[in-house]
């Protein structure tokens, strides 16, 4: 079989790369991605291994690149994508890359840190502006005002040489924050009881913020007041609440004299601000240029230098020693990119075959169509080396259960067309890099939606639905005309019964079958559902049992692979007969009472559901006749012979490789009496030499090390108990096939009967057809996107996973295998911005 249906052959080699050289081939086989290098030093810590000293330089420099792109999407640019493929650079070439992005880092520091001084110098002075504009012309006429007004209290004249004859009016003048203002406000009238004149007014202009660089209003406030701990007081309030406060001249020339200083100030000191953000945009365009190649590279070195770290040193120095997984088939390309590599060094790189006891990784190769299958299959476990891959088949069975439960040419065709504009344009730069993730999770699935689309227009011609409407794509095979000449109805028989019974027995009602699905005639009928009900269920447990059944011939193809012969017989022919003497058994009633009772004898057919649980019962219903004479007889034997299976399946394994353990341990010490003695040493010599290439060839899982009895036991007994309660219950499982297309069926009829005839009707009352159907369909159209195709397209995906976990993991797919990860840079190309 090819790789598609079984996993690629997986070989150990060991590979000598010339010190000199190593860094190159690693590279190269980064570059190829065929290898997976295993971990020659797991013993050694990550700070003791040859190239820790590179790898912390590459993490440094990866910590430079990180502020880098901060600045750079901190002034709202974007990082390019690296052009052209890069290659890894040479190990010289870390020192020239460091050297540059830190004078560039450094570069970016020093103009920033100038940035934000020259604008929180531009901010403090327009806030100075802002306050001497707001209240240069009141604030002191206002105190003198209120100053020089005799008060009722105050004497006429007053006493010379008196307390307060020295006393003179001050000024406090700053800005606060407008959340601020009240609170100060009320501070400083209570700290200064009421000994000072404050006025708080906004700035009528937004200034912009020094650190954030949004528009920030703020609040400019005067204060004057006497006395020198009254300023005291209000100076330290002011700086609690974080005021900025400036000079404020008594007279008005001086302030104006001072505005206009400032105004100069803030002219200038805007050039030098531009001419510092034009060379910072430079800056920033050179990181933008030199920064992507940089990323990728450093991360591509960085990878060979951990790669390099699981390598082993030579006794001599003069090599590294490397072991790794690689396909057989990659094999000769792998030595070519290491020759080519080595061949500056003088001295070629070596691969060659190594023999192995552990089980290789396992290897399927995918491509854009068949990768979302072979996912589906890894999400229940990664299959063990040179297992049977369930993927080729699950790109038939998965879409086809999923379209069993979501049947509807109109909705399948929707689902259809949605994945095909995924696939017309999986090709376009903008669709591939967008990282929306729901949409990544449709764009990987996008070959799945498409077969499940495409399948569910299938089984929808079947059940002959489009949007839960019937179609008659063809002429039905039922006639009304032959029952009604034939039966003689009145027109007062019409109006007492609406609903009319077409008998198949009359002559001319039932013209033939439905050249292809269901007759469109069965979704005026009364019993429809119950017909619908009778032929989904036994569908159901068909497809079940075939799909079941499948699964445990898949197994026979991995004990022939493996030349596990005593599995095919005591495993395999024990769960067919198993599974077959008993749900075989019962499609066979299916399909037999299908061929064997037509509509005349529909009334006395008997019942399979009651024949099945009398076949466990060994007993017989008096009002339920057999089916077919002898009944009874092959029930009993079909049942004692699954009975029978159990012990087999149970104890054959486990006593086989008791016995067979017990041979081999016999033979090996019949060796080694006769290899003391001397007489075939050159036959166990060849014996050993054969074992080791054979263990080449199939290693792993072929030879058990070590054989535990209770182990094995165990193990057997808890494979044969799923096995026999899974076949019940899976067979029951199948059952969901049914209920979950009866609810699409039912949830589509119930939405096409609350929205389009309670809408048209409405539309009929109004008068207005055009206007109101508008909205109804658009209506329809959300609410089918919305409840049909995504929650119980996602509901029916869902218990298709389950059916197939049904198949495959409890048949014949264990799951405990390991994927093999080359060590690749396309995850580092992937990951980069």
């Amino acid at each position: 079989m090819g790789s598609m249906f079984r996993s690629e052959e997986v070989a150990l080699v060991q590979l000598f790369l010339p010190t000199a050289a190593a860094y190159t081939c690693v590279s190269q086989l980064g570059e190829l991605g065929l290898v997976e290098f295993r971990d020659l030093n797991a013993s050694v810590s990550a700070f003791q291994r040859r190239f820790v000293v590179d790898v912390r330089r590459c993490e440094e420099l990866e910590k430079t690149f990180t502020f880098l792109q901060a600045e750079v999407r901190r002034a709202g640019l974007a990082l390019p994508l690296p052009e052209g493929v890069l290659l890894a650079p040479p190990p010289r070439d870390l020192l020239r890359i460091q050297e540059e992005s830190d004078r560039l880092a450094q570069e970016l520091r020093d103009v920033r840190g100038n940035q934000q001084a020259l604008r929180a110098q531009l901010h403090q002075l327009q806030l100075h502006s802002a306050v001497l504009s707001q209240g240069h012309g009141h604030g002191p006429q206002l105190a003198a005002t209120h100053t020089d007004m005799p008060l009722e209290r105050t004497p006429l004249l007053q006493a010379p040489g008196g307390p307060h004859q020295d006393l003179r009016v001050n000024f406090v003048a700053g800005a606060v924050e407008p959340h601020k203002a009240a609170a100060l406000e009320r501070l400083l009238w209570r700290a200064c009881r009421g000994f000072l004149i404050a006025s708080f007014r906004e700035t009528e202009q937004q200034l912009e913020d020094p650190v954030t660089g949004e528009p920030a209003t703020w609040t400019t406030f005067l204060i004057s007041y006497w006395g020198e701990q009254i300023g005291q007081k209000i100076r330290k309030i002011t700086d609690c609440f974080h005021c900025h406060v400036f000079p404020f001249a008594e007279q008005e020339e001086a302030r104006l004299g001072a505005l206009q200083q400032l105004q100069q100030q803030s002219h200038e000191l805007q050039e030098v601000l531009g001419e510092t953000e034009r060379f910072l945009s430079q800056v920033l365009g050179r990181v933008q240029k030199l920064l992507p190649p940089w990323q990728v590279q450093i991360r591509k070195m960085k990878a060979v230098y951990l790669a390099l770290n699981q390598c082993s040193v030579s006794t001599t120095h003069k090599c590294l020693i490397a072991e790794a997984w690689c396909a057989t088939r990659d094999l000769p390309t792998v030595q070519q990119a290491l020759q080519d590599s080595s061949s500056e060094a003088g001295v070629s790189a070596v691969v060659h075959r190594i023999p192995c006891r552990d089980m290789p990784p396992t290897l399927v190769r995918t491509n854009r169509f068949t990768a979302s299958f072979q996912g589906i299959v890894d999400a229940y476990g990664v299959g063990r080396y040179q297992e049977v891959n369930p993927a080729p088949y699950t790109i038939i069975t998965f879409p086809f259960l999923f379209a069993v439960m979501f049947g509807d040419v109109g909705h399948g065709l929707l689902m259809f067309l949605f994945a095909l504009a995924m696939v017309l344009a999986e090709n376009r730069p903008a669709v591939k890099t967008a990282q929306n993730e729901i949409w990544r999770t449709f764009f990987g699935g996008r070959y799945l939606l498409l077969l499940m689309g495409l399948f569910s227009v299938y089984t929808g011609f079947i059940y002959n639905e489009c949007f839960s409407r019937a179609t008659a794509i063809f002429p039905s095979g039922w006639s009304v005309a032959a029952m009604a000449n034939q039966s003689g109805w009145s027109d007062t028989f019409l109006a007492e019964h609406p609903l009319l019974t077409l008998d198949p027995n009359v002559t001319g009602v039932f013209l033939g079958p439905y050249p292809f699905g269901i007759d469109p005639v069965w979704s005026l009928a009364a019993n429809h559902l119950s017909f619908l009900n009778s032929f989904k269920m036994k569908m159901s447990v068909l497809l079940g049992v075939t799909h079941m059944t499948f699964g445990v011939a898949l197994g026979v193809f991995n004990h022939m692979h493996f030349g596990q012969w005593h599995r095919l017989l005591l495993e395999t022919v024990p769960e067919l007969v198993f599974l077959l003497a008993l749900f075989g058994y019962l499609v066979f009633l299916i399909i037999y009472k299908w061929l064997r009772f037509t509509a005349a004898d529909a009334a006395s057919a008997p019942s399979v559901l009651i024949h099945f649980i009398n076949m466990f019962l060994f007993s017989r219903s008096a009002t339920n006749r057999p089916l077919f004479s002898g009944q009874e007889v092959v029930q009993s034997v079909l049942v004692v012979l699954a009975l029978a299976m159990v012990p087999i399946l149970l104890l054959g394994t486990p006593l086989f490789l008791r016995q067979q353990h017990r041979r081999h341990a016999r033979r090996r010490q019949l060796v080694e009496d006769e290899d003391k003695t001397g007489l075939l040493d050159a036959s166990v010599s060849v014996s050993s030499q054969g074992l080791d290439e054979e263990k080449a060839e199939c290693p792993g899982d072929r030879e058990e090390a070590e054989f535990v009895a209770s182990e094995v036991f165990m193990h057997q007994a808890i494979h044969t108990i799923e096995f026999c309660l899974g076949c019940i219950s899976n067979t029951a499982s199948y059952l969901r096939l049914w209920a979950l297309s009866l609810a699409h069926a039912q949830l589509s009829e119930v939405l096409w009967a609350m929205v389009m005839r309670v809408g048209l009707g409405l539309s009929d009352e109004m008068g207005v057809v055009a206007v109101v159907l508008v909205p109804i369909f658009a209506a329809f159209a959300v609410m089918t996107v919305a409840i049909l195709l995504v929650m119980e397209g996602l509901s029916a995906f869902l218990h298709a996973l389950r059916l197939h976990w049904v198949e495959f993991q409890n048949k014949f797919y264990a799951g405990t295998g390991y994927k093999l990860s080359p060590f690749t840079f396309a995850v580092e190309d992937a990951e980069h911005p």
